[in-house]
């Protein structure tokens, strides 16, 4: 007689964003139990408006959330339904401070806890093709690599928690820094009468060409700035870069002048668009 395969465990994705709701739709349609969380109500029949609600019962809690202020404030919420035998695992891009603050409170509580930011945005998301940067408890991964493959396709065990968080900002770092890039080379391109076409096909032969080239050029030269990742979620992540340069005494010129760029966009209601936004700097003011 064949055994029977053990059943699903329960899942609560908290966040219901471009990423967040891509990934729900990947959980349930793989089989898993599940309810959703967002501040937002959503028309999905897994929604559950009551946080505690959605966390109780549930053996993985996943964190898709936009920042360090919503994943505190959720975590504090549904704490209280947290412990032995619940698996946290945060995949908002957070600060050092709170990375720590996580690792600490589920040590506390006696729950689990892996730290498993993600590279990849809308697209990679809606392909179940996300990829992880994994660090937490010996065996936690191990225990529930089957439930996050099923929205990415690659996971990086990293070293630890805080190691997942760095990595991932760093990496940050370097997109953000080459949009702004793209976005100078562009504009200069343009003012001398250089096409985006001329200008892309310089870049294919180049040590510098990528796919983010690819991507964001054309984008950005016919004003397409639908978002894949945020201005506004790439501006908070890039303070969280600066926090991690001061706390090893170390200057970060290139991020900073960008992040006054973005912060610039912001404050002109520009904060939802694709980071890409960054090439209207290069705009003449009317």
């Amino acid at each position: 007689m064949s055994k029977r395969p053990s059943p699903l465990p329960a899942i609560a994705v908290f966040g219901q964003g471009i990423i967040g709701s891509r990934a729900a739709d990947h959980i349930v349609a793989a089989g898993y139990p599940t309810k959703t969380w967002s501040r937002s109500p959503r028309e999905r029949s897994d929604f559950e408006a009551d946080p505690v609600a959605a966390a109780r019962g549930a053996a993985i809690v996943a964190i898709y959330l936009k920042d360090v202020p919503a994943v505190r404030d959720i975590f504090s919420t549904i704490e209280e339904a947290l412990g032995p035998g619940t698996t946290v695992v945060n995949h908002a891009t957070v600060d050092y401070e709170t990375t720590m603050f996580l690792v600490d409170r589920c040590s506390e509580l006696g729950c689990d806890f892996l730290n498993a930011p993600f590279t990849g945005s809308k697209v990679a998301a809606g392909n179940a093709a996300l990829v992880y940067y994994a660090g937490g408890q010996a065996g936690v991964l191990k225990r529930i690599r089957s439930f996050l493959e099923v929205t990415s396709t690659q996971i990086m065990e990293v070293d630890s928690p805080l190691a997942a968080t760095i990595l991932k900002l760093t990496t940050n770092l370097i997109t953000a820094s080459t949009v702004q890039a793209l976005a100078e080379g562009l504009s200069i391109n343009l003012a001398h009468g250089i096409s985006a076409e001329t200008y892309l096909e310089s870049i294919k032969p180049n040590a510098c060409a990528s796919v983010l080239a690819g991507m964001k050029v054309p984008s950005m030269a016919v004003g397409d700035f639908e978002p894949h990742f945020s201005l506004s979620n790439m501006l908070k992540d890039s303070r969280y870069m600066l926090d991690l340069a001061e706390r090893a005494g170390l200057q970060a010129p290139g991020i900073a002048n960008t992040a006054a760029q973005m912060q610039k966009r912001d404050e002109q209601g520009e904060g939802e668009f694709d980071f890409s936004i960054l090439f209207k700097q290069f705009e003449p003011e009317s």
